[in-house]
């Protein structure tokens, strides 16, 4: 049974993802835009019309959603074998993938609002999956962070009245100079850092790792967190010099941030986090830039190979009986032949190896920021985050292929699982040629970019030195004299991305909760219910049981008002 509902989920989102592609090149080439609007309620003069839009860029991102959607639900069935909630497990991702299909295809904020409070829901529940201390804490700081991108678009709803209408893409060219426009895309621009979990709201990222391992392939690649990016690409028309200023700074160091945090860490999920946070950062700060189709390029890119990094990861830590920290892995090569080559593969393309897939997006990325009029320590900070990029890369694949293996086990493991390889395998043709194809597809003309040798050079030069860097750093994790044990506080704070969590859970969380406790006990539950709703309701039946009597003993009431309106009338004549 259970395997029926993966096999048809599989097929039927597999089959909408080839449709939706085929679409989105024809509308690619052909420059279509179609609007369809569905009138759902009409009374009076007053409808409510569902409206969708399908243009190439929804239809592209769509198509990525489904088919990584359909790999990872395959993928699924044998890594959640033996769960005996399997069936709710594979509901709840494809009511996730519904819930970012409505924001994808949605040009109004009301459905846009649907669909991003059904992702941080999903969400929230596919966290908490496996039910314990550290999956409930995780849960709650990713609902909690969410929330306030909830408000902020929640806010720009309300504030989008002043045009009378919820469509936003009416007004994004025509009204992009008005004030209401330029506060409504600043609130979005808030709500897209919160879901991309941007510098200040970053530590929910990687502790959402609490979740199986094919819901972090599907959430950290295409759905959860490129919701916000996709977001800020749509209101990009909108977005004014300071908000986009404010972005690159935030951006650039969320993505500096990450990138060194992944070259302490050791937990091998964290380390594919903070590098899908490096990346988000990097999506971002070449949006603020100035470039949204080459942010939606690296976007789409970024889905293939991160999706099937987390595939490889789930199937690594699947063999070692759960375990996830690094330094016991080692000459997995050995065992795992065909894992470890997707492994690598997937590595080298996020590195920006040459043509693989990372490379086509990440190479132009940095071509256009050398190119580009910008100051000193943005453009260090842009080359230094690519070789820290390197750099973790480097370390993961020495503890993990080449180290010594330090698990002690009593048995063999190997590539046994024949259908998660083959749902890694659906992966891995378009992580090699994904890049090429669609960067031919998306820009037929190409960029002409004229740049000094040096310049031309420098990419090389920051990997080189990031691959020299995280060789170094395995050989003084591992050496006697253990350089981040003799700096043991400087080493916990880069690798703790610089306070974050603690920041997020100590500082922010418990003081929010002692406060709303305090006003849901002596405001909501006290003086505003004694004024509010149960004053309103102690008068209500007070009035109500006075009129009842006035129905229930009508002939005596009618017969004393009869006698006492004589009575007065006499004495008013007499």
């Amino acid at each position: 049974m259970m395997l029926s509902i993966c096999y048809i989920y599989f097929i039927l989102f597999f089959v909408l993802s080839l449709i939706a592609f085929s679409l989105g090149l024809i509308f690619l080439i052909q420059d279509l835009t179609y609007f369809i609007e569905l009138d759902l309620i009409s009374l009076n003069s007053s409808s409510i019309v569902m409206t969708f839009l399908f243009d190439w860029m929804s239809l592209l991102f769509m198509s990525f959603v489904l088919f990584i959607s359909s790999m990872v639900i395959y993928y699924s069935y044998e890594y959640m074998l033996g769960d005996l909630n399997l069936n709710r497990f594979i509901n709840l991702v494809c009511l996730f993938v519904l819930s970012m299909m409505l924001l994808i295809i949605s040009p109004n904020l009301i459905s846009i609002l649907l669909g991003w409070d059904g992702l941080g829901l999903v969400s929230y529940c596919l966290v908490v999956y496996y039910q314990n201390v550290k999956s409930s804490s995780a849960g709650m700081l990713t609902a909690i962070t969410n929330r306030i991108g909830d408000v902020a678009i929640l806010l720009s709803i309300a504030w989008m009245l002043n045009y009378g209408s919820w469509n936003f893409i009416y007004y994004l060219s025509c009204m992009k100079n008005d004030f209401s426009m330029k506060l409504i895309s600043f609130l979005i621009v808030l709500a897209a850092l919160t879901k991309s979990a941007q510098i200040p709201f970053s530590s929910w990222l990687p502790a959402a790792m609490a979740a199986p391992t094919p819901v972090s392939s599907l959430v950290h690649s295409s759905t959860l967190v490129t919701a916000g990016v996709y977001l800020v690409i749509r209101f990009f028309n909108c977005l004014g010099n300071q908000v986009l200023i404010i972005l690159v700074f935030l951006s650039c160091f969320t993505m500096f941030m990450a990138g060194l945090g992944a070259n302490f860490e050791f937990d091998l999920k964290k380390i594919i986090a903070l590098s899908t946070l490096s990346q988000l950062g990097l999506m971002m700060s070449i949006i603020a830039l100035g470039e949204p189709v080459l942010g939606f390029f690296h976007l789409l890119t970024h889905a293939l190979f991160k999706a099937l990094l987390f595939m490889c990861a789930g199937c690594m830590i699947h063999s070692l009986m759960d375990c996830q920290d690094i330094r016991f892995m080692g000459n997995l090569s050995v065992f795992m032949p065909l894992t470890c080559s997707m492994f690598n593969i997937s590595n080298l393309a996020l590195s920006g190896l040459p043509f693989l897939t990372g490379f086509y997006s990440k190479d132009l990325i940095l071509e256009v920021v050398s190119l580009s009029y910008l100051n000193v320590m943005i453009y260090l900070v842009f080359f230094v985050s690519t070789g820290l990029t390197f750099s973790y890369t480097i370390r993961l694949l020495f503890y993990t292929v080449f180290g010594n293996l330090n698990f002690l086990s009593l048995f063999n493991f190997n590539d046994e699982g024949k259908i998660m390889l083959k749902g890694m395998m659906g992966l891995i043709f378009f992580v090699i040629f994904g890049g090429s194809m669609m960067s031919w597809l998306m820009f037929p003309i190409p960029y002409f970019i004229c740049l000094p040798m040096i310049l031309k050079l420098m990419t090389l030069i920051v990997i080189l030195l990031g691959g020299w860097l995280g060789f170094y750093l395995t050989q003084i994790e591992i050496s006697s004299l253990n350089f981040f044990l003799d700096n043991i506080m400087k080493s916990l704070f880069m690798s703790s991305m610089w306070n974050m969590p603690f920041l997020s859970t100590s500082l922010i969380s418990f003081p929010t909760l002692i406060l709303g406790s305090v006003y849901y006990k002596h405001v909501d539950q006290g003086w505003s219910e004694f004024f509010g709703s149960q004053n309103l309701y102690n008068n209500l039946s007070i009035k109500s049981s006075f009129f009842l009597k006035f129905s229930k003993e009508s002939l005596k009431i009618f017969m004393f008002m009869t006698i006492f309106w004589v009575i007065f009338l006499s004495v008013l004549l007499f």
